[in-house]
């Protein structure tokens, strides 16, 4: 894409189906995370945040319609392309019926697969569309941005930092002094009762009540609640 790197989770067990593919969408502007399992694929989803996922169905562990259906119980806004060899009608019906964007057969010309990627990445990214306006929070790492109905948040880059860390890592509680060093590194001296104040900046900022406090811990990102 032009405007910005769209993270894409690229799942898909054989080699050189994966290499040339990513290579594609790598010189097209995408960050793309390839893997061959289906289990290790929802295991990524649930450390970072992906825009796309292109899914091959037949792969080790958790087939292509698990990883899908794992994603549309927990990420519903993500947008989802299947890529496979199966072509029978009732495959293709399936993956309909657990909402995929697309149904993509194998072999595929990788423009074409680049072309359905960006339609369908118009429709759902922030600002793409009526289905994008109607997404949740969503951070677009390389401008440093969170966007919530696809209407831009004013943080600060302070904030934004501390929104991501949290994110990138649903349900699990940050200490304040974690989240110190994610935001400041090691440049920070002075009370750790800053990130107090952070959050509670934040939390006037977002829309959503996502922001969970630990008593006597810290702080963790409830991603329910988007």
């Amino acid at each position: 894409m032009k405007e910005a790197a769209y993270r894409v989770l690229f799942l898909e067990d054989e080699p050189t189906i994966r290499e040339v593919l990513t290579e594609y969408m790598t010189i097209s502007g995408y960050h793309v995370t390839g893997v061959e399992r289906g289990d290790a694929a929802m295991e990524l989803m649930r450390e970072q945040d992906f825009d796309l996922a292109v899914l091959d169905i037949c792969v080790p562990g958790a087939d292509g319609f698990e990883v899908l259906q794992d994603i549309r119980n927990s990420k519903k806004g993500m947008a989802v392309i299947m890529l496979t060899a199966l072509e029978d009608e009732q495959t293709q019906v399936r993956a309909f019926n657990l909402y995929a964007d697309d149904y993509v057969i194998k072999p595929v010309s990788p423009i074409i697969l680049l072309k359905r990627m960006e339609t369908i990445l118009r429709r759902t990214a922030p600002g793409g569309g009526e289905q994008g306006a109607r997404q949740g929070l969503v951070l677009r790492e390389e401008e440093y941005c969170a966007y919530y109905q696809g209407e831009k948040l004013p943080l600060t880059l302070s904030e934004f930092l501390l929104l991501q860390t949290l994110m990138q890592h649903p349900g699990m509680v940050f200490t304040r002094e974690q989240l110190i060093l994610s935001i400041f590194n090691e440049d920070y001296i002075g009370n750790d009762r800053i990130i107090d104040a952070h959050v509670k900046n934040l939390r006037k900022k977002l829309p959503v009540s996502c922001i969970r406090t630990v008593i006597g811990v810290g702080y963790q990102f409830d991603r329910d609640a988007v």
